[in-house]
């Protein structure tokens, strides 16, 4: 996913209703429940106060509604155009959004700068036409499912770091211009995916912002990866750690004076998790909130499914009778759980990265220099 995925285990296909993703998006999109959050009306989605959205989405999560796979175009891309968008792109492109009929990727990180936006080296020259763009994004979530690509590339030549980028909205459907190649995982599945621009085109009216202030808008974007979804990405992480407790209770792990601190302590650091979303809420943001909520959350989820392993002993290691190196393997909950956590540290942005923005812009320490 690299830097600002916006998305998480949530978006895997091997998550239970995640064959028809599209569909239901149309039938959110239909009911009016896309976009609750949006601060401009007349593009078909609800109005909601910020208590609403948090109701509507804890409450979609506790249900154990179908992923969502249009979490990307809704809480990343449409705050993003509403905040620097102009009229026309925000009348183009967000009814299809709140109609669940268009689904977005975003293509931030590159081989050799995952996190480290500032260092990509995608390209993408201004022509007669529009822009071509050049260049490889790889994790990118749901590519292969994607209609369109908000595409961070560097359209001033010669430009270093975060000056001379742009922040373009690029279509997905350009044959030979186009590449997506799914990226296989430890879960067996393949949501993640590399993206290859051979020329692909972008129009010059769908730059967002200025020409050359992508960093800005990027930067923006990131803000508003971590609101309202955090809480509802909590509610699965309490169900998660539910599941985790009554394997341990069922199987005498919870016995274990280790074991049982272990359970307490994560289930005291997904409270305050909660409470840290609830009292940042509003203003996501706002200096290094979202770092520290991505901090907590990448690595209390991955010692989560620790935990998931440890409390079923040597039974957690062992797959289905029929497994075969050449076929397909099916994993159980606390096996997927464990083995897709061990990515959580690294996409979204890297811990590392992370303590950087938390140093940097909350801090006020000097970064760190260059080998």
């Amino acid at each position: 996913m690299g830097a600002g995925a916006g998305a998480g285990p949530d978006l895997e296909a091997g998550a239970p209703g995640g064959r028809d993703r599209r569909g239901w998006e149309r039938v959110l999109g239909k009911g009016g429940w896309i976009g609750l959050g949006w601060a401009e009306g007349g593009y078909g989605n609800r109005r909601a106060t910020l208590t609403q959205q948090v109701v509507w989405a804890e409450e979609y999560a506790r249900s154990g509604a179908p992923p969502r796979s249009g979490h990307i175009g809704e809480n990343l891309l449409a705050p993003t155009l509403i905040a620097h968008g102009t009229d026309e792109q925000k009348a183009r492109f967000l009814p299809p959004i709140a109609a669940g009929d268009e689904l977005w990727c975003q293509g931030y990180s590159e081989p050799g700068a995952g996190s480290d936006l500032a260092s990509v080296r995608t390209r993408a020259d201004l022509g007669a036409d529009g822009y071509r763009i050049t260049g490889q994004k790889i994790w990118t979530s749901l590519a292969h499912e994607a209609d369109w690509c908000f595409v961070l590339a560097r359209t001033e030549p010669g430009s270093r770091r975060h000056h001379g980028l742009s922040f373009l909205l690029v279509p997905m459907d350009q044959p030979g211009r186009v590449e997506v190649r799914p990226i296989r995982q430890l879960t067996g599945t393949s949501d993640f995916n590399e993206v290859f621009f051979d020329g692909a085109h972008a129009r010059a009216e769908h730059v967002v912002g200025r020409a050359g202030d992508g960093w800005r808008v990027a930067m923006s974007l990131l803000g508003f990866e971590r609101g309202v979804s955090t809480l509802a990405q909590q509610i699965g992480f309490a169900a998660e750690l539910g599941r985790v407790v009554r394997t341990a209770v069922d199987t005498g792990a919870a016995e274990d004076p280790v074991v049982r601190e272990r359970l307490v302590r994560q289930w005291a650091e997904l409270r305050t998790m909660r409470w840290h979303a609830l009292r940042t809420l509003g203003g996501a943001g706002d200096g290094g909130a979202p770092s520290v909520a991505k901090l907590l959350w990448g690595g209390w989820h991955q010692r989560l499914g620790e935990l998931a392993m440890a409390v079923r002993g040597a039974e957690a290691g062992v797959g289905p009778a029929d497994w075969s190196p050449t076929a397909s393997y099916e994993l159980d909950a606390a096996q997927h759980l464990f083995l897709f956590s061990r990515a959580d540290t690294v996409y979204g942005g890297s811990d590392q990265i992370q303590r950087d923005i938390i140093a940097g812009r909350v801090l006020g320490l000097p970064r760190e220099p260059k080998g």
